[in-house]
């Protein structure tokens, strides 16, 4: 037998359900000892899901999450299960000196052996990227927690602890690690996975370790935890890789830093559009199903934002859950209408038409209205009707706005912004098109018929508020437009420096000031998954009152 036989377990759980995430952890510590597992390792702050914002501040919460991990000890140990070493997740009371008005709580990893904890490590590094901006918690300064199996030297990390050159990760060298145990919360992002791998096979080579990362799955309101643990032995070699966007363990020996065996199958890495479609899905899905709602409702206007959304929902819910509504005005294309309950048709979705007309006529002839006024009605109109329907029938009500439209301001507040969940807020619509494409292509590969209309891929966009209305008479081609997004938002730059990469100075000034005017209507919108390392809402707040103008 191998001296360390290591679970990694990647699991799913609820923010405050602690009850409900310690039952999965003891129901995965019953399976792995089945397999011989002595030693089990659990993502951050499992115990309680993640991250916990205010709930820190609160001394029932945290008092209650500590009392559940001795209980969970305890558990272990009556049921025969004294002998693994199980690695937790939880957050803790700080020490009574240290806490100032806001901070009581640690963010901790306890060791669990022999029926009680017998070590425990708090987190150094909070994050200081937006995600945790505002959980405050006390950061403490213990050392390295290290403990041996079977003469193998394991040591336990916390995250953002390996992120950082000083603290604990140096306590490393010398240390005669093996075996280097960290619990991580990591949200997904496009394009992060790779740099996860490179840091741990530094930390790997560096210190002459093996290194075993377990992340957490699942969607926490607006963010996606995605998985894809992994362990590396200390020559740098991928040992094991866990499923991304999924719950589950998997199990590898070791005997050495350089002697590790998974005796699990790996997972595959995946394209990018995968794991961006399974993030929305996952997202949607979670969000959905765990505050409770029994469906989705969302308008289906024939074009390609609804239709994704649409089949993310059928996805993520299955198609009794999600219901579609077309809301035809008068200036709306018969292709509109008919590209609609298409896609309701392959995906066997119900679909309902609630025509805005005679409403909009009343409230046009009463007001007076016409011009962008008059446009604007039609779409508050239909956002009264889906949320109407949402409170009769006990819908959540998916808002089906893209990124660059959020940027830009090319939504109507109150109108096609309604709703409680937006499954594509954080995708730029060039991405929304690769998706569809994607989705399809998937479909075909599965012998199974695509879910997106081609019309709705190829039509060129319009709200359909006017006659031959298209997006482009108000905005720049998308492709360019998409760009000159990613450098003022994601990059940064400057109007001088989107200017010198190549593009049209009245232009820039035009995409700028619609970016900048509009940071009223993306405050009051609703959230959805993050993707991206600068998504409105959660990575991005500018001031609403704000005269800064670039030069």
């Amino acid at each position: 037998m191998p001296k360390v036989r290591l679970a990694m377990a990647q699991t799913n759980p609820v923010v405050g359900d602690i009850s409900a995430n310690l039952n999965e952890c003891f129901d995965v510590v019953v399976a792995a000892a089945a397999q011989g597992a002595n030693l089990v390792l659990f993502g951050e702050m499992n115990a309680t899901g993640y991250p916990i914002e205010d709930l820190a501040t609160r001394h029932a919460f945290v008092e209650a999450a500590e009392q559940a991990i001795d209980e969970f000890a305890q558990r272990l140990a009556a049921n025969g299960l004294a002998q693994m070493h199980v690695i937790i997740g939880h957050p803790a009371i700080a020490p009574a000196q240290d806490q100032d008005h806001w901070a009581i709580a640690q963010n901790c990893a306890s060791v669990i052996h022999g029926g009680k904890v017998v070590g425990r490590y708090a987190k150094h590094h909070l994050p200081n990227y937006s995600v945790f901006d505002e959980y405050r918690v006390f950061v403490p300064g213990n050392d390295l927690l290290s403990f041996e199996i079977e003469g193998v030297r394991c040591s336990v990390l916390i995250c953002e602890d390996i992120w950082q050159d000083g603290g604990p990760v140096a306590q490393l060298e010398n240390s005669g690690t093996e075996l280097l145990l960290v619990l991580n919360g990591s949200p997904f992002e496009v394009g992060k996975q790779h740099i996860r791998e490179e840091l741990v096979l530094r930390i790997a080579n560096r210190y002459k370790t093996a290194v075993a990362y377990v992340n957490l799955v699942g969607g926490q309101d607006d963010l996606v935890f995605d998985g894809n643990s992994m362990l590396v032995d200390s020559k740098g070699n991928f040992v094991q890789r866990l499923s991304g966007f999924k719950s589950e363990f998997k199990i590898s020996n070791l005997d050495s830093a350089d002697s590790v065996v998974s005796i699990d199958a790996g997972s595959q890495q995946e394209s990018e559009l995968s794991q961006v479609w399974q993030a929305l899905v996952l997202g949607l899905g979670d969000y959905v199903n765990k505050n409770g709602f029994k469906s989705v409702v969302l308008g289906l206007s024939g074009g390609i934002d609804s239709a994704v959304c649409a089949a993310l929902a059928v996805d993520a819910l299955g198609s009794g859950r999600v219901f579609g509504v077309s809301l035809p005005s008068k200036y709306s294309s018969d292709h509109s209408k008919s590209d609609a309950f298409d896609l309701a048709e392959r995906l066997k979705i119900e679909i309902r038409t609630e025509a805005i007309a005679d409403i909009v006529d009343v409230a046009e002839r009463q007001l007076g209205l016409d011009g962008l006024a008059a446009e604007n009605l039609q779409a508050r109109v239909r956002g009264v009707i889906l949320m109407a329907l949402s409170n009769a029938e006990g819908h959540l009500t998916l808002t089906t706005g893209n990124k660059t439209e959020l940027a830009v301001g090319y939504s109507t507040i109150y109108g096609d912004s309604v709703g409680g969940y937006a499954p594509i807020k954080d995708v730029a619509k060039t991405l929304v098109w690769d998706l569809a494409r994607w989705r399809n292509q998937q479909a075909l590969g599965l012998g199974t018929t695509p879910p997106i209309p081609e019309n709705s891929i190829n039509k060129t966009p319009s709200a359909e508020l006017r006659p031959g209305q298209v997006d482009q008479d108000s905005l720049p081609e998308y492709d360019q437009l998409d760009r000159m997004l990613e450098l003022y938002i994601d990059e940064r730059m400057s109007r001088r420096q989107i200017i010198d990469a190549g593009f049209d100075a009245e232009t820039v000034d035009k995409v700028i000031g619609l970016v900048d005017r509009s940071e009223w209507k993306r405050r009051q919108g609703a959230i959805g998954p993050k993707i991206t390392g600068m998504a409105f809402g959660r990575d991005r707040r500018m001031p609403i009152t704000n005269r800064f103008r670039q030069p």
